[in-house]
């Protein structure tokens, strides 16, 4: 047991969203990673109504540590895509809610270049401005490295470089400390946990499935993804039941 596990008294779940969009045309590769602009709006004001507050990773730190306790959802965006800003930040500042959004601090402005081997369509990155734009609207800012680099292919320097300039380089950005990392594709070993937590973040999380339970690794979280055909009841159920928690892999 480390000292910077979960103490949380109920199951946390913290969603994981990619882009907020129409997705591309039938047959296009990972058409499941988007969420429709009307569909995501729909499932923040559901959980409102169901009496529930969405939460950025350091909203959500007085909850997994057990010092407070209530009906919360922890909200992520993995990437920095424009979209989310276009289409997600209204519907969240709708509701009240607050999220994390792990940027890739190198590729701001650009596409999601890592993607182009495997065929994916090349979407527009928040820019300087627009990051700018997120956090002043009461969201928040997490690290991706800094170019989107599967960790696991790179040598212990290389991981060094890309964490520690995905994280300098956005704090230089923002003028604010930047606290919480994702692992990209959701590939890493003990030694990038290791490196995470030398290097100051507070939480680091995964593609691992299921919510957070009370005893995990604060730099390991699991996640709850959500998808182009989550319909609303089974949303419900991947927040509000073991759904996700048996679909650990």
């Amino acid at each position: 047991m480390t000292t910077r596990n979960t103490a949380n008294r109920r199951p946390i779940p913290i969603l994981v969203y990619h882009q907020i969009a129409e997705a591309p045309a039938k047959g296009s590769p990972f058409r499941s990673l988007y969420v429709a602009p009307g569909a995501f709006a729909r499932q923040m004001a559901w959980l409102k109504r169901l009496g529930y507050t969405g939460l950025s990773m350091s909203g959500l730190q007085p909850y997994l540590r057990g010092e407070r306790s209530g009906k919360v959802v922890g909200i992520t965006f993995d990437d920095g895509y424009r979209n989310n800003l276009a289409h997600a930040l209204p519907a969240l500042v709708m509701q009240g809610f607050s999220s994390t959004c792990y940027a890739v601090s190198g590729l701001l402005g650009l596409t999601n270049v890592w993607d182009q081997g495997i065929g994916i369509a090349q979407t527009q990155l928040m820019n300087e401005s627009e990051i700018r734009q997120w956090v002043s609207a009461g969201q928040e800012i997490g690290s991706h490295t800094r170019r989107h680099v599967d960790l696991i292919v790179m040598d212990a320097a290389g991981c060094r470089v890309e964490m520690t300039l995905g994280k300098t380089e956005l704090e230089s950005l923002l003028g604010q400390p930047v606290h919480h990392f994702c692992y990209p594709y959701g590939n890493y070993e003990s030694k990038h946990v290791a490196m995470a937590g030398e290097l100051g973040f507070v939480t680091a999380t995964t593609t691992q499935r299921g919510r957070c339970h009370a005893q995990t690794d604060m730099l390991q979280l699991p996640r709850v993804p959500v998808l182009r055909s989550t319909t609303l009841p089974v949303f419900w159920l991947k927040i509000a039941t073991r759904y996700e928690d048996r679909r650990k892999r």
